[in-house]
């Protein structure tokens, strides 16, 4: 075979079975060997203006960790990507790469890109599975003390970015758990909570302070942190957990969750291992799930693995604007969940007990329509195609917006007309010393996208305090 020729398609991911892994929470990709990773590093063309990078929120160089990889140097090339991103297992398994770096490689104009997400996982593994890992070099201490608040993709990377710059980076945690949506939002068999808790563990080892269980906004205000209790800077990166409902009738019975509760319940709080965690949730059989997004994928994978016969997602456009990644949709297809396209829920019905018992739909149309703000087809309902689903579970997964909590007590910080918090392209907000980044600003975006924003803005505070 030549060299052209070994480079058309990617090396293939081994998975689990399907009938096997809908049964458990176990992680559905089993990762590269050695063998496979540097198969896949040898398809890179190394081009001298690399492309991919430009599609990478975060500026990883990619052609130099590949071309680690592909001589075997593999906790050289997570030490590499290390550099921009201090999640990298995290981000090989949950970010886009398809949309974003992958996009944008030279080999995928002609045949396959190259597989930049599962090359970032392996390397990341390797180093940890194989006690590799070693701490870079800090700046000296500048006595200079920030507090990042909210302990996601986008406060963690702020975190590990500002700590080598010899600052005292404190971050606070309304949950018992530090992580954010990786925690609380992404199950197990997606991003197992072992990986995301040594990803943190190393910007622990680095000097990062957590305080758990402080929920800013209600016992610490903005102010006290800037004020009595010393910090030259805030970084607000609370995410967007308020949850969107649809204003339906019957949306308040027993049995109608919340992607947000839903998920949180079953991740972070690990009710899937009921009564080990005691933390009970409803184990529906016939589930439906309102939306086309990777909560969506998620709350539905999750609902089958808690002992769903059925699962049905609901969406309003066609699969061609469903907006999970291929490979969530690719994989809840092979566990048997069922789509239902063009479809739209109208109200709900309860039995005597007040659950949910039914959920009335009509069919939806986007023959003749036009494009709404997100550029995609305004769907619109079917005359007299109402009709029903018997269901004793539904999630609602329909996106998430800004919870008011902190920015009610910090009104100097000026809000858009969502509640999302104004702040610049380097997070920088009205009130002085407060930046901002990632969800509670943008809304609902991936993993890197939040991180791209931390690396922003925690450049913007090293700037605004060194001077």
């Amino acid at each position: 075979m030549s060299d052209m020729d070994a480079r058309k398609k990617r090396t293939p991911m081994p998975e689990h079975d399907p009938d096997e892994r809908k049964k458990n929470f176990g992680e559905v990709p089993k990762g590269y060997t050695a063998e496979m990773a540097i198969a896949e590093a040898k398809r890179c063309l190394n081009c001298k203006r690399p492309f991919c990078v430009d599609g990478c929120p975060v500026s990883v160089d990619i052609p130099g960790f590949i071309a680690l990889m592909s001589v075997g140097e593999f906790a050289a090339a997570a030490r590499e990507i290390k550099r921009t991103n201090a999640l990298p297992a995290v981000c090989g398994r949950v970010c886009p790469q398809e949309t974003q770096c992958e996009i944008k490689c030279i080999l995928g104009k002609r045949w396959e890109p190259v597989a930049i997400g599962r090359l970032e996982r392996f390397a990341a593994d390797y180093e940890r599975e194989n006690n590799l890992i070693k701490l870079p070099e800090k700046a000296k201490a500048n006595g200079k003390k920030v507090a990042v608040i909210g302990s996601g993709p986008s406060g963690l990377t702020v975190a590990g970015d500002l700590i080598l710059l010899g600052y005292d980076v404190t971050i606070f945690e309304a949950f018992h758990k530090p992580g954010g949506v990786l925690m609380y939002g992404i199950p197990e068999f997606r991003l197992p909570k072992a990986i995301v808790e040594k990803e943190i563990d190393y910007l622990v080892d680095l000097g990062v302070k957590m305080e758990l269980n402080r929920a800013v906004g209600t016992s610490i205000m903005v102010d006290e942190l800037l004020g009595e209790m010393g910090f030259d800077a805030v970084y607000l990166g609370v995410g967007a957990g308020l949850p969107n409902f649809m204003g339906l009738s019957g949306e308040n019975l027993g049995g109608v969750y919340s992607s947000n509760e839903y998920l949180t319940r079953a991740n972070l709080m690990k009710a899937y291992l009921f009564p080990e965690y005691d933390t009970p949730i409803i184990r529906g059989k016939n589930v439906c799930v309102i939306g086309g997004g990777n909560v969506a994928m998620d709350s539905a994978r999750t609902a089958l693995r808690l002992g769903a016969d059925n699962v049905y997602i609901v969406y309003r456009r066609s699969v061609a604007e469903l907006p999970a990644r291929n490979e969530e949709i690719h994989h809840a297809e092979e566990e048997g969940i069922q789509f239902n396209l063009l479809t739209n829920p109208i109200g709900f019905e309860g039995d005597e007990n007040g659950m949910v018992s039914a959920m009335e739909c009509i069919k939806m149309t986007l023959e003749g329509s036009k494009p709404d703000a997100s550029g995609r087809l305004r769907p619109t309902p079917v005359a007299g195609s109402e009709f029903k689903f018997e269901t004793d579970l539904v999630i609602i997964a329909i996106g998430s917006g800004a919870n008011p909590v902190l920015t009610k007590t910090t009104p100097d910080i000026n809000l858009n007309k969502w509640g999302y918090i104004e702040a610049d392209e380097n997070g920088r907000t009205s009130k002085p010393g407060v930046w901002a980044g990632g969800d509670i600003v943008t809304g609902m975006a991936t993993v890197i996208e939040a991180m791209g924003a931390g690396r922003k803005a925690a450049t913007s505070i090293h700037g605004g305090l060194s001077g």
